[in-house]
């Protein structure tokens, strides 16, 4: 894949805006409240005959209904900021086209006064919070590296959307997610080794009683990673569900600008799944842009949802133009509504978990809301050797499949697992800060055949631990590095508090390597970076968002201020703080 320049996006984090149209700005929305419009909407009486809505009442669990769409989008017939509001505060929406006087449900565009309701039938698998371990009783902490990052760009899709800290769906804030979706600039290994550990320690900013460790374990960036040929087959999900301005139409434009990039050297398959699945192209160089595009553009979306023989026809397809030495990958869009064939988790996970033996790695992109079913992607990427990410808008798509590519998809190890062990002279309790989708048994650190996460060029996750010390330093118990083990002959410096082995395998090899890096009392420090003090402030937005019972006092207006102080040295990080801000 050759690289190109990209002109930056004069565009939103949010489709809505960018494909927005319909309706000016807020300030030709005037009209004061009807009388029948309560100030608190708790409950609304009959419509007025005046303004030609009788019959057609709301209540605190909807808003008025237009005539012409009586079963559709929840608004007020009426270019008016007061039914806006009211329909805002209701949790509904109100949908308008300020020149046609028109609503709009469906259309692929947005007015200022379109309030998206929070759809709590959304998927979302259920997370529970890490508690507190004691070090003496069980030393280990083991999980699969991690480098999803679709939690931030859903959250920041909810904030734009108009949800409250309310609003929140539970299981969809996965704190790792948020804090590794921020490049923070950690030293990168050196010589031959594919992986660094950067540590730090600090005073924890949510309890004075604690610390917090900060690993960032940063990859080795393979040289002339440009250049590698890509093969890759995009599975595209083309059922009635995809109809809509966030689902299909982002997804065609996120692949084009993707297939700017490529060259003669990759090859191109497009599959689409509705009731059945069809293949569009097969192994087309990557140069014939024009070819590629045409058929991408060309997709229109109906029918129900047999993601499982999309995924089957896919990996043939990836199987049959397979590059050696090369980037093999299926990239599958969708909302995740499979409805047709195989649609239940477990089945899913045996296909998926089966499939990545080929050698072909998965990248999964979520698109759009209400049906979205975030938990069976979240599962179909993690046993699949693969990586999740969510698009809510071209921004992101960019960031993702352009600016970010080869970090996220170009793979330098895969089956990547995470083991701190901690020194019970030093260290009495731990609690790993997230990942809880991704914890391991210790025995499965060493095993082989237990699937770890998959980790690109010049990637780095972050890692935290808030721990509690030992003030005694008595220590006494069955340490395992720090007694009598097989890695005794290392020898235990009398400073070290925690040691940190990460295992991984090649790309194309079956057996994994070791690597281990102790962190002692020289990390700790009073004066930590910002890159360490915004880390730990995203860590606190994912507590608060989640009602952690850790967080103590510590609310979204704490969180805000602490990040303010900062230098912040990147839009994305201002944009984290202005999205905060919000809430």
């Amino acid at each position: 894949m050759k690289k190109k320049t990209i002109a930056a996006l004069l565009i939103g984090s949010v489709v809505m805006t960018s494909l927005a149209g319909c309706g000016k700005g807020q300030d030709t929305a005037t009209s004061e409240a009807p009388s029948y419009i309560e100030a608190e909407y708790p409950a609304m009486t009959e419509a007025s005959a005046d303004d030609g809505m009788t019959g057609y009442a709301a209540d605190a669990s909807s808003s008025y209904i237009a005539p012409q769409y009586p079963s559709g989008s929840a608004a007020a017939a009426r270019n008016d900021s007061s039914y806006a509001e009211a329909a805002k505060s209701a949790g509904e929406s109100y949908c308008m086209d300020y020149e046609e006087d028109a609503l709009c449900p469906g259309d692929y565009y947005f007015p200022d006064y379109c309030y998206p309701q929070p759809n709590y039938g959304e998927n979302y698998r259920t997370v529970i919070e890490n508690a507190f371990t004691d070090v003496a009783s069980s030393p280990l902490s083991t999980f699969g590296a991690d480098i999803d990052t679709a939690s931030y760009s859903n959250f920041r899709r909810m904030i734009n959307d108009g949800y409250s800290l309310m609003d929140i769906p539970a299981g969809s804030i996965r704190t790792e997610e948020l804090i590794n979706y921020f490049d923070y600039d950690y030293k990168s290994p050196g010589g031959n080794d594919k992986f660094a550990v950067n540590a730090s320690i600090i005073d924890c900013p949510w309890n004075k009683d604690t610390k917090l460790v900060n690993l960032g374990i940063k990859a080795a960036e393979l040289g002339a990673v440009e250049d590698t040929p890509s093969n890759i087959v995009f599975l595209i999900d083309v059922s009635g569900s995809m109809d809509s301005y966030d689902k299909l139409p982002l997804l065609q434009m996120g692949f084009n600008m993707l297939v700017d990039d490529l060259d003669e050297n990759d090859r191109v398959s497009i599959v689409t799944y509705a009731s059945s699945s069809d293949i569009v192209i097969a192994g087309v160089p990557g140069n014939e842009h024009t070819k590629i595009k045409r058929a991408i553009n060309d997709l229109t979306a109906s029918g129900s949802t047999n993601g499982g023989d999309g995924i089957k026809s896919a990996y043939r397809l990836a199987e049959k133009f397979f590059i050696k030495g090369g980037n093999n990958r299926v990239i599958m869009a969708t909302d995740g509504d499979l409805n047709v064939g195989i649609t239940s988790e477990a089945e899913l996970e045996e296909l998926i978990t089966d499939k990545k033996e080929s050698g072909v790695f998965l990248s999964v992109l979520g698109f759009g809301t209400g049906n979205y079913n975030e938990a069976t992607l979240e599962t179909l990427a993690d046993k699949g050797n693969g990586n999740y990410s969510y698009i809510d808008g071209l921004s992101q798509a960019k960031k993702t499949l352009v600016d970010e590519f080869n970090s996220s998809l170009v793979t330098v190890a895969k089956d990547v697992k995470v083991r701190t062990e901690f020194n019970p002279k030093y260290v009495s309790e731990y609690r790993l800060v997230g990942y809880e989708n991704r914890l391991m048994a210790a025995k499965d650190f060493d095993d082989d055949t237990k699937d770890g996460g998959e980790i690109g060029s010049g990637h780095a996750i972050t890692v935290m631990y808030e721990i509690r010390l030992n003030e005694d330093e008595a220590g006494e118990g069955t340490s395992l590095r720090y007694q009598n083990t097989d890695l005794s002959d290392i020898g235990a410096a009398s400073n070290e508090w925690m040691t940190v082995s990460v295992r991984y395998k090649e790309p194309e090899e079956d057996e994994s390597k070791l690597i281990y890096f102790p962190v002692g009392s020289d990390c700790y420090t009073k004066n930590p970076n910002c890159d360490t003090l915004f880390a730990a402030y995203v860590a606190e937005c994912g507590m608060v968002l989640n009602n952690s019972e850790y967080i103590g006092n510590l609310d979204i207006y704490d969180v805000s201020r602490q990040v303010a102080k900062l230098d912040l040295d990147d839009e994305y990080k201002e944009e984290f703080l202005d999205l905060i801000r919000q809430l």
